[in-house]
């Protein structure tokens, strides 16, 4: 896409996990990095954590993600702001279904939308919209069993803290912060220190518990950096606090503050996660700078 003169987008958000969404009915548009680049700079471009092109998902590249289209109408093809294309995003996932119902392209207040994760149930929520985001996994490799963790994280100019990793669709370390140390103080403008770095990198959540199901969290996102909210983040650090809990643990629903707002996290009967929370779309354009 070296020319995206013409090109309709609009900007959207969830608790301020800001995405840039291209409509793209017929499966035109071929998102290079470059591209994903320039209309995620906040400076020269729309600006957004990342990309989303609304695609048919019989028309998808990927034959995993084709073979869902019997399922979902709908390919929530996502990239991140540096160009990297993710499994799928939890806020994305709001934001791509409030689009999808303002443009009448879904019409009930359940659908499913297809990602490289898989499908993705959504529905309308008082808070919103609620997605479930299937099983959150704890790896319990490496003595996690044992210990409670499997990674060492390192924040910049912080101490070394013990981690534990989490896969929610795609790869979280998530660190509680000892009560010695505060969230607020974490320097994240610069990505944290993961040992063991896992091959196709981590985004890394600092926790701070407020008290019984009730987190707070500060993130910084493989190929974005800190941004104000991430959902897969919100529910791997639920998850992992809630497997620290211990077999005894009782809450099924977890608060979780981030800088941008609120989520709620419910782990269902079926062993899975529905992450709920708003939704907003801000502004609809017509990109006319022809560099891409």
């Amino acid at each position: 896409m070296a020319d995206m003169h013409g090109l309709a987008f609009t900007k959207g958000h969830g608790t301020e996990n800001d995405f840039v969404l291209v409509p793209d009915p017929e499966g035109r548009h071929d998102l290079t990095p470059d591209a994903v680049r320039t209309l995620a700079d906040r400076r020269a471009g729309v600006g957004g954590d990342g990309v989303i092109r609304v695609v048919p998902t019989r028309l998808a590249d990927d034959p995993a993600v084709r073979a869902q289209s019997g399922q979902a109408a709908w390919f929530m093809d996502y990239r991140n702001a540096d160009g990297s294309v993710s499994e799928m995003c939890g806020n994305g996932t709001r934001v791509f279904a409030a689009y999808l119902l303002r443009e009448g392209l879904e019409h009930d207040g359940e659908f499913a939308i297809a990602t490289r994760a898989g499908l993705k149930r959504v529905r309308t929520a008082a808070q919103g919209y609620a997605v479930d985001l299937g099983a959150a996994r704890i790896d319990e490799s490496e003595g996690a069993r044992e210990t409670g963790f499997n990674a060492v994280v390192h924040a910049h100019g912080g101490p070394e803290l013990p981690g534990l990793r989490v896969d929610v669709g795609n790869p979280h370390t998530v660190v509680v912060l000892p009560p010695t140390l505060a969230l607020g103080d974490l320097d994240l403008s610069v990505a944290p220190h993961v040992a063991p770095h896992p091959s196709a990198g981590t985004n890394v959540e600092f926790v701070q518990i407020l008290g019984s199901g009730h987190i707070a969290m500060r993130v910084h996102e493989r190929g974005v950096g800190e941004t104000r909210s991430c959902g897969t983040g919100a529910v791997a650090a639920a998850a992992a606090t809630r497997w620290w809990d211990g077999p005894d643990h009782t809450n099924r629903e977890w608060t979780v503050d981030v800088p941008g707002g609120r989520l709620t996290v419910t782990f269902t009967d079926a062993g899975t996660a529905e992450l709920a929370g708003p939704a907003v779309l801000v502004a609809d354009g017509i990109w006319t700078d022809g560099a891409g």
